[in-house]
């Protein structure tokens, strides 16, 4: 068997993003039969129908194979991205990105300073979730990014192996968690995480913890969702807090002094909000200095 062709791998995923020949070869710029004849090829090397056809759908095999071709195209690119940073002359670009609650008063302070040392620049920010940040800096859709999570003090955030990045931590604060006014909770001087596992939670993956980083961060089962948000907008989410919708775990400081929400510490297990740096090689330029700001 040859090795697998990154162009058919590219065809194979688009299609089965767009569960549709026709819609694929329209985002690639190709002609129908062209993606057809790279999936036809694809399936030949690899011995196996990878697509039904009415409707377009992964096999099994297909399914499999889509578990590798996300993670190995996303090398390819971080691959090409981080030779023509080496390879490249300084940059005068600068592109952001950043999760929610990553965005604080320290980057308003550094891009300031960008922005004297280089007046001609217009910095970009782009507030992203967590789970797109990590392949938007290795394929250079980002030059740096601010990325936040749950963590036990000093370790690293879980993040996805994308690339030989650098990762930097920037900030741990204390966790709390969001009640609504008038909760029985609301005060207590510290809670035990677990023991609210049996609660009403707020399911918000672009903002908070999921269940499932919550389950392993405690040992427990629980944390079932009662209502779903899908967003990024802070003062949404709190807004159901307020309402009694759910309960949602974030950085101590941002719940201090919101109107209609309280909050109460988390005790245990030890846990922090930490907020890391995350970047490829930077050539001399905006991009490096905001990174050495950041880094402090």
């Amino acid at each position: 068997m040859a090795a697998v062709d990154p162009q058919q791998l590219r065809t194979f995923v688009t299609v089965t993003r767009l569960a549709s020949f026709s819609e694929a070869a329209r985002d690639l710029g190709y002609t129908q039969s062209a993606v057809s004849q790279q999936i036809a090829a694809l399936e030949a090397d690899l011995g196996t129908a990878l697509l039904g056809r009415r409707p377009v759908a992964p096999t099994a095999a297909g399914r499999r194979l889509l578990e590798h071709a996300a993670p190995l195209l996303v090398r390819l690119e971080a691959a090409r991205a981080d030779v023509a940073r080496l390879a490249g002359a300084p940059s005068a670009r600068l592109v952001l990105g950043a999760t929610p609650l990553a965005v604080g008063a320290a980057l308003g302070h550094a891009l300031g300073e960008v922005r004297r040392v280089f007046p001609q620049v217009e910095p970009v920010v782009q507030v992203l979730a967590q789970g797109v940040l990590p392949a938007q800096v290795a394929t250079g859709e980002v030059d740096l990014a601010l990325i936040d999570g749950l963590a036990a003090p000093s370790d690293p955030l879980p993040l996805p192996e994308v690339g030989p990045l650098t990762t930097v931590a920037v900030d741990e604060q204390p966790l709390a968690v969001a009640l609504p006014l008038g909760h029985p909770l609301a005060g207590r001087p510290g809670l035990a995480l677990a023991d609210l596992s049996a609660a009403r939670w707020l399911d918000a993956p672009d903002l908070t913890p999921t269940a499932d980083r919550l389950r392993a961060a405690t040992g427990t089962d629980g944390f079932r969702p009662a209502t779903r948000y899908r967003g990024t907008d802070l003062h949404g989410l709190l807004t159901l807090v307020a309402a009694g919708h759910g309960l949602t775990l974030l950085p101590a400081p941002v719940l201090a002094r919101v109107p209609g929400i309280a909050s109460a510490p988390i005790a245990a297990p030890r846990l922090v909000h930490r907020t890391e740096l995350l970047h490829g090689s930077l050539p001399e330029g905006p991009a490096a200095l905001l990174a050495r700001l950041l880094a402090g």
